[in-house]
């Protein structure tokens, strides 16, 4: 038997489902995504959860379906005022790849978010799991992925002795414990128990092939990015130096990051001074 060979049969599967979707009607989240089916609404959720917590992203959800309550809003919006409403959300990277998707979706697709896997692939920064989700949670498709929370349901209920479980083997039991008929109720239960788990015990998935951990962020490279773009999101204009004082942080780090956030578009530079892009 291999180290990752899961403790599986038809009754396993059964006690599984049973055990998350009763801690699903008793203790599921209540969250704004939640509670649309909009393609859209729910686009721009799963484009804010990536690599983030959720308590941070309720807050920015909210803001940026107010500031862009459409497609078309969001593809006619500057990139400038797309960022300043994400800013303090990090990976601002994301706030530019979901303003180039809004603009695919009103020039290929009519401003409406497509329903088809490969259509959702091929937008900027839709990755598998993203397309699944808006998929599973906007049309009631059901398509299998992973993300943290369902793996450390798995490997907690499937895999209760064995370490660095890889992918390979959990994507045959998110295949076999899938609602086909409700993906949108069972994601979001399988989530939910995922994410309980994780403060009741050890974090199962750190015992995945795939955990990493986070590098630290105070000091590095994303601190900077993060404290430049805050800074420019509240004036029209600062130069380096400016920006240094007004985030603490020395002026040769945030010049480091100026440079790398003006290659992928992020910033201008008009002069010695920065701004977003308009």
């Amino acid at each position: 038997m291999s180290a990752w060979q899961p403790t599986e049969d038809e009754e396993r599967v059964a006690e599984f489902r049973e055990a998350v979707l009763a801690h699903y009607w008793a203790h599921g989240r209540d969250l704004p995504w939640r509670r649309t089916d909009d393609p859209y609404a729910i686009l721009v959720s799963e484009v804010m959860l990536q690599q983030t917590q959720v308590a941070r992203v309720v807050g920015k959800y909210e803001e940026s379906l107010r500031a862009f309550p459409t497609v078309d809003a969001l593809a006619s919006a500057p990139l400038g005022d797309v960022l300043k409403v994400w800013s303090g959300l990090g990976y601002n990277r994301r706030a530019k790849a979901l303003h180039e998707a809004a603009k695919a979706i009103v020039a290929r697709h009519g401003g409406r978010v497509p329903s088809s896997y490969q259509e959702l692939r091929a937008l900027p920064g839709v990755g598998h799991a993203t397309a699944a989700q808006v998929l599973a949670f906007a049309f009631g498709v059901a398509v299998p992925y992973l993300e943290t929370n369902i793996r450390a349901a798995l490997i907690h209920w499937f895999f209760p002795e064995a370490d660095s479980v890889p992918d390979s083997a959990l994507m045959p039991l998110v295949e076999a414990t899938l609602d086909a008929d409700d993906p949108r109720t069972w994601y979001y239960a399988l989530m939910d128990y995922g994410a309980a788990l994780k403060r009741a015990v050890p974090n199962p998935s750190r015992r995945s092939a795939h955990h990493g951990r986070q590098a630290p962020f105070v000091g590095s490279a994303r601190e900077a990015r993060g404290a430049a773009l805050r800074v420019l999101a509240e004036r029209d204009a600062a130069s380096g130096a400016e920006i240094a004082r007004a985030s603490g942080i020395g002026v040769e780090r945030i010049r480091e990051a100026l440079v790398a956030l003006e290659r992928e578009g992020l910033v201008a530079r008009e002069g010695t001074r920065w701004r977003l892009p308009r």
